[in-house]
């Protein structure tokens, strides 16, 4: 199969490693120095060289701030059978584009990127696909994703938001909330550099799409309920109250099992 993987960046060069030993690929970037580390593939910087190349998939693997824009961008030069996807994590506003592009499409989210994962060993990662597309999209990759041994799920596209902004948004705004207070320390104890290498990681990351998974209109009631544990946590510990307090970690230690 011809694939075409827009956005040469870490998950797109993750990609092309993946593809291009059973498929003919070529990544198109309109930065020329993004592609400098890019092997075994075409690499492509003009929309005329998409439509010379004729491909059969497309992945859009470029930061999310310019998911659509790069559609839009390559769009008119596919092929009219060309399968158009993304690797978003949020969703917010595909589906109406799909709908309204004419081309069959196929979305999914791996959850999982270069900062944390380990991608020789996956399998205890995750993949979600859209229940929303084209069969024979799904069907690619459900494969693949077998073949890197993700856990699959499969979620409609509101129904994938809503996963994210529990499974997201909870982690990412206990992080900065983290990060917001800590000071430096000369001796820190384990569980605090634990914390300090999940935060620098996790700052590490493109800030539109930190952004983009904190603006998901589910997040804010996510947000509500930290608010919440963190003032019952604070009442407990104001009052030392033991028996308080001992309810408390039963609880928590009863939604980790």
């Amino acid at each position: 199969m011809r694939i075409l993987i827009l956005g040469a960046g870490k998950m797109g060069s993750f990609f092309t490693d993946i593809l291009s030993f059973q498929h003919e690929t070529a990544v198109f970037d309109v930065n020329p120095h993004q592609l400098r580390f890019v092997y075994n593939t075409y690499r492509f910087t003009t929309p005329e060289e998409i439509k010379d190349f004729e491909p059969e998939l497309v992945i859009n693997a470029v930061t999310v701030k310019y998911t659509l824009d790069a559609f839009r961008q390559v769009l008119p030069v596919l092929p009219k059978d060309c399968i158009i996807s993304d690797i978003a994590s949020v969703k917010t506003g595909l589906k109406k584009f799909y709908e309204e592009s004419g081309f069959r499409y196929v979305s999914t989210h791996p959850m999982f990127g270069p900062t944390f994962a380990s991608l020789n060993n996956l399998n205890t990662e995750n993949a979600i696909i859209i229940s929303e597309g084209d069969h024979l999209g799904k069907i690619f990759f459900k494969d693949l994703y077998q073949t890197m041994k993700l856990n699959i799920f499969e979620y409609t596209f509101d129904g994938h938001d809503e996963t994210v902004a529990y499974s997201l948004s909870i982690p990412f705004v206990s992080t900065f909330v983290f990060a917001a207070v800590m000071k430096h320390q000369e001796a820190p104890g384990t569980t605090f550099k634990k914390h300090m290498a999940i935060a620098k990681g996790l700052l590490n990351e493109d800030d539109y799409l930190l952004q983009e998974i904190l603006f998901n209109p589910r997040t804010p009631s996510q947000v509500e309920n930290i608010r919440l544990e963190l003032k019952n946590l604070l009442t407990i510990i104001s009052n030392k109250d033991a028996e308080g307090m001992k309810k408390f970690l039963t609880k928590i230690r009863a939604n980790i099992k």
